[in-house]
């Protein structure tokens, strides 16, 4: 394996429970998004863009989908001779050795990988979060400033940075403190979950941590507080574009609600383009009596009934007096004649029946599982 400058490490083996029924057969980072992608989309066509061609994806929790999709890489440009994507589940490595049992195990489970490539630095990302970055001013942020590590942060409401790590910096950008969900934080500056390191200062942390046994081994709760405390170098990077983290209902179906804005926060066809893995279908068909306004109708899909500010994906079928408002419907779902579909994530492969309704609320998001069928004498959909 050729030497590279920066390795990316994309951690996507994460459960997401926080997303219910989305993700009790499918990886979060697989969970559909924006009417023809999914989460892992973003990460992995930044990668690209920024010029990173070899890209770790380690996965472990129901990972089957996610590898089919993922494939060898081709969708994001990413299947080069000597580079592309490598897909990393755990394995035994040594005696006793079996899931990834935190962030920074995953990646310590991995360092063959890592140092059979032999980067000067390493780029680790999650596979689950919707945004547009270049990584390279990142990375040159950190050569600038002569760092050990540096994260990506970003500026969040202060009446949601109790939910997130935060960090505290002195003028130039230092960190001085890390904070995790503190309860009065003393700074807005939120990780985002990036990370740079160089890669021998990364390899020794990771190896000293792996021999704690009180260790989460974590990189919020154990690397970089450790990092801190030995008084390394740690800088911020700011990012001041669009990101959320979509590890909630409520911040999946407004990510998704977003790109429906006349002037949407993200442009996903523009210079900085996201790409996806999907089969070939042919374009959708509304019907002469249909009514679709302010939505988003994906390829291979049938409107007949009425669609309103929602985002369908390819190959759903809507039948005649049907109507789908403020919700999201993924791929191949069916929706009945007379059936209602409201303020409701509605996932791959269901189908709600003749007259069924399926209803939530601005925020309180219905969810029907993947696979699930709705029936009218059910009544409606209990938001979850």
């Amino acid at each position: 394996m050729r030497k590279t400058e920066c390795l990316a490490m994309i951690l996507a083996g994460g459960q997401g429970s926080r997303l219910g029924a989305l993700t009790k057969k499918i990886a979060k980072p697989a969970v559909p998004f924006g009417g023809k992608y999914r989460i892992i989309d973003f990460p992995l066509s930044n990668c690209a863009n920024s010029g990173i061609d070899r890209v770790g994806v380690l996965t472990q929790y129901r990972p089957l989908e996610l590898h089919n999709y993922l494939a060898s890489g081709s969708a994001w440009d990413l299947d080069k001779k000597e580079g592309g994507v490598f897909i990393l589940p755990p394995y035994a490595r040594e005696k006793g050795a079996d899931w990834y049992r935190g962030t920074a195990d995953a990646i310590y489970q991995n360092l063959n990988f890592i140092d059979a490539a032999d980067p000067d630095y390493v780029l680790i990302l999650s596979g689950d979060h919707i945004y547009q970055m270049d990584y390279s001013w990142m990375l040159e942020s950190h050569k600038q400033n002569k760092a050990e590590a540096t994260i990506g942060v970003i500026e969040v409401p202060w009446d949601e940075a109790p939910r997130f790590g935060i960090m505290n910096t002195d003028k130039t950008g230092r960190i001085e403190e890390f904070e995790e969900k503190p309860a009065k934080p003393k700074s807005n500056l939120a990780s985002m979950g990036i990370y740079i390191f160089n890669k021998d200062f990364l390899e020794k942390y990771l190896l000293d941590d792996a021999k704690d046994e009180t260790s989460a081994h974590d990189f919020g709760k154990n690397i970089i507080p450790k990092m801190l405390k030995d008084k390394a170098r740690l800088f911020s990077y700011a990012f001041e574009g669009y990101w959320k983290d979509v590890g909630t209902i409520e911040s999946l179906w407004q990510a998704n609600m977003d790109l429906l804005q006349d002037k949407p926060p993200f442009d996903l066809n523009g210079d900085w383009k996201i790409y996806s893995s999907n089969p070939s279908m042919p374009p959708h068909f509304v019907g002469p009596d249909a009514k679709v306004k302010n939505s988003m109708i994906s390829e291979g899909s049938m409107v007949l009934g009425e669609v309103e500010n929602s985002v369908i994906f390819p190959g759903v079928r809507i039948a005649k007096g049907a109507k789908v408002t403020n919700s999201v419907v993924m791929p191949s779902t069916v929706i009945g004649e007379g059936a209602v579909v409201d303020y409701a994530i509605v996932a791959q492969n269901c189908t709600i029946s003749d007259h069924a309704a399926v209803t939530g609320e601005e925020g309180a998001v219905t969810v029907v599982a993947e696979g699930e069928t709705v029936q009218p004498e059910a009544g409606s959909k209990q938001a979850g």
